[in-house]
């Protein structure tokens, strides 16, 4: 069974990158199980809400390569 990652829209080469690699990609909110969530960094919350709630680690793709990353979900198992 493929890893699934969500990934907010605007990561492309980013999404592109993990299904070449064998994950399944979904967009966050869509209420599968997955192991990470990749933000894209623009979404910084100023009133500290959410709208969205995971026990799965977020990652902000801000200032970092697609590779740099993926690495990091590597990491997570």
């Amino acid at each position: 069974m493929a890893k699934k990652v969500a990934i907010e829209p605007g990561l492309d080469d980013l999404s592109q990158l993990l299904k070449n690699q064998g994950y399944k990609v979904v967009k966050p909110g869509s209420g599968e199980n997955v192991m990470a969530v990749v933000i894209n960094g623009l979404d910084n919350n100023t009133m500290n809400m959410q709208g969205i709630s995971t026990k799965a680690p977020v990652i902000d793709a801000a200032g970092y390569t697609p590779d740099q990353i993926l690495s990091r979900i590597k990491e997570l198992g």
